[in-house]
């Protein structure tokens, strides 16, 4: 369950490293104390708990859910691999159900309104990479990490593989020059998700692994230029800066649509005043001689 005290371990060391990362090796020129950095720090802070209560939960249906189509047999093999073997098998399966979360992100105008939080980012970097809305996170950890858990990987393989992706995502959102050459077809590094974040239309829903970008080559979903990077991050309607007002942005902009949609009248179609007056008219003219 979550410790407070590993997790603020975990926050300094993060903090520690990055920073250091990104003043030898920096992307783009920025202020150290950037806009919206308090918020940012919010998140950091106060996200860890929310994500981890929403996702033991989401984890715990889907394993229960998909129990039965899972034979014994089936996890007894899986839990019998060796380790080197395990890990690796449960990084590329994670990511390919990752990946699969990401695009239906994208996809749904409701859960868009989601992952909006995350993609309001305009300075990328360590820190901003934690913006990320509770429910988005666990939703994409329970699709991700769900099919994992059902087909009975062992507990050691899913800590060194949850290890690695913590470390590798908070390394895809620093502002860091660091790139992989062309391994990053096949691995995904920080120019590739870079371009995820970009506002620019040719990157737009393009690359949207999370560990093996071999993922987005394989369903043609891609965009990585030899050497150009985005010029340009976020999103044209950003949400209200703003811890609270970000977490409650999702819910508050759903209910405007719905109220929208249910006020707006749809075209060609006659009201009941219209329909009595057309049977009406009808009437007179059959009645006519």
């Amino acid at each position: 369950m979550f410790d407070l005290g590993a997790d603020i371990s975990r926050i300094v060391l993060i903090a520690f490293i990055f920073s250091a990362i990104e003043q030898i090796t920096q992307w783009r020129p920025q202020q150290r104390l950037r806009p919206l950095w308090r918020q940012d720090l919010l998140y950091l802070a106060l996200n860890g708990f929310l994500i981890q209560v929403l996702t033991i939960g989401g984890l715990s249906i889907f394993v229960l859910a998909t129990n039965p189509l899972v034979p014994p047999t089936g996890k007894a093999a899986i839990q019998a691999l060796p380790l080197w073997i395990a890990t690796p098998a449960a990084i590329i399966l994670a990511d390919l159900g990752f990946y699969g979360a990401h695009r239906l992100f994208h996809a749904s105008p409701l859960l868009w309104r989601f992952h909006k939080i995350h993609h309001s980012i305009e300075d990328m970097d360590w820190l901003a990479g934690h913006r990320v809305h509770p429910v988005d996170q666990s939703l994409t950890k329970t699709l991700s990490l769900g099919p994992v858990l059902a087909l009975g990987f062992s507990d050691a393989a899913l800590a060194i593989a949850g290890a690695i992706y913590g470390w590798h995502s908070v390394l895809l959102h620093s502002n860091t020059r660091i790139d992989f050459g062309p391994l990053a077809r096949v691995i995904a590094s920080p120019r590739f998700h870079h371009w995820h974040h970009a506002n620019q239309p040719e990157a737009y829903d393009k690359n949207f692994a999370g560990q093996i970008s071999a993922w987005d080559l394989l369903f043609g979903t891609q965009y990585l230029p030899k050497t150009a990077r985005p010029k340009v991050l976020g999103v044209d309607d950003p949400p209200p800066a703003g811890y609270g007002r970000q977490l409650l942005y999702p819910f508050a902009s759903t209910a405007r649509a719905r109220r929208s949609a249910k006020n707006a009248e749809p075209e060609n179609v006659s009201t009941p005043a219209q329909i009595s007056a057309n049977v009406a008219a009808c009437a007179q003219v059959n009645a006519s001689p």
